[in-house]
């Protein structure tokens, strides 16, 4: 897909953690011409990593949905949403949660992506997916995040072979 069938109808929501999602996130609307829109907590998250893991585990188990620093607004303009991530504990972090149970993703492409450390894309995608039963979830992928950067290939062939 190139920028100019796009007509600005993508937004590419994510949350990064240590900068690796959001540089693929960039390259993301960089290709698609779409906006971007940080998922940000009000509670930041500690930049020591144990105290990270020990608070999304603890966010997972208890399904909860911290409460986001702003919400997107008119995000109905929008016919696809890409929403980035990194794997944690197999799966997306809370604040991407309160992003997807606050937000009226019907109708909408939703597209996956997410980073992680060497656990691949875990149960992510299909966690996703549960969350947006009345929207058309396209095929996702993953980027280690030791072979992130500003011009991944990667993610131009797979947008390419996307159908949005």
């Amino acid at each position: 897909m190139s920028s100019e069938t796009n007509n600005g109808n993508c937004l590419v929501a994510y949350f990064s953690w240590s900068g690796n999602t959001f540089t693929i996130a960039k390259q993301i609307a960089g290709l698609v011409g779409g906006d971007l829109f940080e998922i940000k907590p009000i509670d930041t998250y500690s930049q020591n990593y144990g105290e990270v893991v020990k608070r999304a585990r603890q966010e997972i188990k208890m399904g909860e949905t911290p409460e986001l620093v702003k919400q997107k607004e008119q995000i109905e303009k929008y016919d696809v949403v890409f929403i980035g991530y990194p794997n944690w504990c197999d799966t997306f972090p809370a604040p991407v949660l309160t992003f997807l149970t606050t937000h009226d993703l019907r109708g909408k492409k939703v597209i996956p992506f997410c980073t992680h450390g060497g656990g691949g894309v875990g149960r992510s995608f299909s966690e996703l997916a549960k969350q947006c039963i009345d929207s058309e979830v396209l095929k996702g992928i993953s980027i280690d995040g030791y072979v992130v950067n500003e011009n991944n290939v990667e993610i131009k062939d797979w947008i390419e072979k996307l159908t949005i």
